[in-house]
């Protein structure tokens, strides 16, 4: 249901149902409100002992916001870092503070909590309360510079740089709100970003997830995904044959019985790798995604 709604969120000539345009107006008016209060300095974000930013998007997954920040971690390769997650999709207690770690469980820590983890080597920190992840970090491990993964609509926490990124070829979809648009509140908030980013995205290096070998171009494959966008992972797979694509929601958990009907090579994306590892197969390829970020001169310039 969730890859349908995602389809016609981005497909200007679909007809939109008109439940989805009533419940999209009372979105509008609890996020519209919301901000209001924000903007007006009714409410006030709280600040932490460090140096915040957010990376954060004004539409629905899908525009390279996990690559960004892990690229942004690494940038600060040496200092005390922490990225904080909402730890979407993963089985820990996210009313709790959890730390993620490299060879953590990826049912419990979430598949983009994990991946960040074994990609930056910096504190990766799951829990819904941002200010309360926020105050753990500085004070269990000192860090002095926070991340916040997907953070632009979570006004709670302070933040020194926000963040948006923008997909170059999904931009905003129909301009609806959810649920009938992919918008998660108006594009007036832009505003308020102290730099938006348009996301490039290209395919890079597709590496077997057991060995690290390189899959050949040409070689056929079956295409399997569960990502916010997932079109955008196949229109990346020009250099192969694809012979079949394979869709699940968002943050799927997968069951052996998902792939075990599969024949030859299977190509996803690094967010599936770290589930899909585990079932054993020698025959699973990842593509390495490829943004457009100078993250020297987003920071400082």
């Amino acid at each position: 249901m969730k890859t349908k709604i995602t389809k016609l969120h981005y497909d200007k000539n679909a007809k939109v149902p008109w439940f989805l345009e009533f419940c999209s107006f009372f979105y509008g008016m609890g996020s519209g409100f919301k901000n209001f209060l924000y903007d007006k300095g009714i409410l006030k974000p709280t600040q932490v002992d460090a140096y915040v930013i957010s990376v954060g998007n004004i539409t629905t997954g899908g525009v390279g916001k996990t690559p960004a920040v892990a690229q942004i971690a690494k940038y600060f390769s040496g200092e005390r870092v922490a990225v904080l997650s909402r730890g979407y999709g993963g089985g820990y207690d996210n009313r709790k503070v959890n730390v993620i770690s490299p060879d953590d469980d990826v049912q419990m820590a979430g598949d983009e909590p994990l991946w960040l983890a074994q990609q930056t080597g910096v504190v990766v920190i799951t829990c819904k309360n941002r200010i309360k992840a926020a105050r753990f970090a500085v004070e269990k491990f000192g860090v002095t510079k926070i991340i916040l993964d997907d953070g632009f609509q979570h006004r709670k926490l302070y933040r020194d740089l926000d963040i948006v990124l923008v997909d170059s070829q999904k931009r905003f979809g129909n301009y609806k709100l959810l649920p009938a648009g992919p918008l998660r509140e108006s594009l007036a908030g832009l505003k308020r970003a102290d730099k938006v980013v348009e996301i490039h995205k290209s395919g890079g290096d597709v590496y077997n997830i057991k060995t690290g070998a390189a899959l050949p171009p040409g070689a056929s494959v079956t295409a399997v995904c569960a990502i916010g966008q997932p079109q955008s992972f196949y229109d990346l797979l020009k250099d192969y044959n694809v012979i079949d694509t394979v869709t699940f929601d968002d943050h799927h958990q997968y069951e052996l019985k998902d792939i075990e009907g599969i024949s030859g090579n299977i190509i996803t994306t690094e967010k599936d790798a770290v589930k899909l590892q585990k079932f054993g197969r020698e025959d699973i390829y990842a593509l390495k995604l490829k943004i457009n970020i100078n993250v020297g001169e987003l920071l400082n310039g």
